[in-house]
């Protein structure tokens, strides 16, 4: 990114920024002896809209960066140029509406707060952060469905929760998949790689696989600290149609 940038400019970097800040912004705000606030966003003084964009800038490009990250299958200039085009109206809309500069000027602001927002290049809160240092152990139970047009959906649960989301202590989900014949182990060369920061997403196969089965490995991934992501789930395998 560009020196001194608090808004990362590159497409690999934005997405896990997007995640990290919406997510912030949405959870709720400890308390701390101050006044009560509902959540980070409300106590560091931006409004319910500006919230809710900035989550929508982060659902706006996950699908798209799934595929731009499918390098085989579905990376296209169009897709490029469409994450590139985010870049350009998160900053933007920061610009227009001070969100990072409003944040850095807050009295509630936290060294924490600085660093999840990379303001002042969050070097100060870097050595307050708690770095996890067990590994996930929690696996991935999955449910298809088939949806036609070699597309099947995928929603990803965990024992924690009886509806699909991402697992507390992983920010995304990776699967590794093939089609045709079933891979020898997870180790399997010939595999690819997919990379999903929601627990609901659609898998786009190459229309040429219908009539096969695709076999696909799941696990919760952590993308800041990928050595502690959980175990790699039992073969799962779907027919495409």
């Amino acid at each position: 990114m560009p020196t001194g940038a608090r808004i990362p400019r590159s497409i690999n970097e934005l997405g896990s920024y997007l995640i990290s800040t919406s997510s912030y912004l949405s959870a709720p705000s400890p308390v701390t002896g101050g006044p009560a606030f509902g959540t980070n966003g409300e106590r560091l003084g931006l409004l319910p809209a500006e919230i809710t964009q900035w989550k929508a800038f982060e659902d706006e490009w996950s699908p798209l960066y799934l595929m731009y990250k499918d390098i085989m299958n579905s990376r296209t200039r169009a897709i490029r140029n469409n994450l590139l085009l985010i870049i350009d109206k998160v900053v933007a809309y920061d610009q227009t509406n001070h969100i990072l500069d409003r944040i850095a000027a807050s009295p509630n602001a936290t060294l924490y707060d600085l660093g999840i927002f990379n303001i002042n290049g969050g070097v100060l809160p870097k050595a307050t952060r708690t770095v996890p240092t067990t590994a996930i152990r929690e696996p991935v139970s999955v449910t298809f469905q088939v949806l036609g047009g070699a597309i099947i959906a995928i929603k990803c649960y965990s024992s924690t929760s009886a509806r699909a989301s991402i697992f507390a202590e992983a920010d995304s989900i990776q699967c590794l998949y093939q089609t045709g014949t079933p891979p020898a182990s997870v180790n399997d060369e010939t595999l690819r790689s997919g990379l999903s920061t929601k627990a609901t997403f659609n898998l786009a196969l190459n229309p040429d696989s219908k009539g096969k089965y695709l076999y696909i490995y799941f696990r919760w991934y952590n993308t800041r600290h990928p050595e502690l992501s959980g175990p790699w789930s039992e073969l799962q395998a779907a027919m495409i149609v």
